[in-house]
């Protein structure tokens, strides 16, 4: 048997090692882990116009891994903080209503803080079938090994 005993002085720079394998802040493996994110997360939003489900590919640093959408309105709340949990927020108002008597669209009054009631919101899924609350988490379930493939993927290919 052979015992070797010695000093090894390697300069190792962890940010070197990072940048190696494409892993430092704003780096290709965070931008691809954002936009997979992003992509897979779009069947999972409600959807009429798109706008929303759209919309973290301009409001977010792609990279940053931070996905951000719309932001709060004037009463700290955004139109996507209602979308993501799901709960309906009030005081509302109807405004239209068909000739039925069904009421086709609500207004909350100007400049009154707005509060959950409790009642769910009831999304369309005749365009995305998967829509409903907490879309990153139903995502993530869903997706979370493609997301790490494609960052594995980008990983091993900037190594080379």
């Amino acid at each position: 048997m052979i015992e070797i005993h010695g000093y090894l002085d390697i300069d190792l720079d962890p940010d070197d090692i990072l940048r190696k394998f494409g892993l430092e802040e704003h780096g290709p493996v965070q931008k691809a882990i954002d936009t997979a994110v992003i992509d897979y997360m779009m069947p999972y939003w409600a959807w009429d116009s798109g706008t929303l489900a759209r919309d973290a590919y301009t409001r977010s640093d792609i990279g940053s891994g931070l996905i951000t959408y719309a932001p709060a309105g004037k009463d700290g709340v955004s139109y996507a903080h209602y979308m993501y949990y799901g709960e309906v927020y009030g005081p509302n108002y109807p405004i239209e209503k068909d000739d039925a008597g069904n009421v086709l669209q609500w207004r909350s009054p100007f400049g009154q803080k707005k509060h959950p009631t409790g009642r769910a919101i009831k999304y369309k899924t005749d365009v995305n079938p998967l829509a409903g609350a907490f879309p990153f988490e139903r995502m993530k379930k869903d997706h979370m090994d493609d997301i790490l493939e494609r960052a594995r993927k980008i990983a091993r290919d900037k190594q080379r």
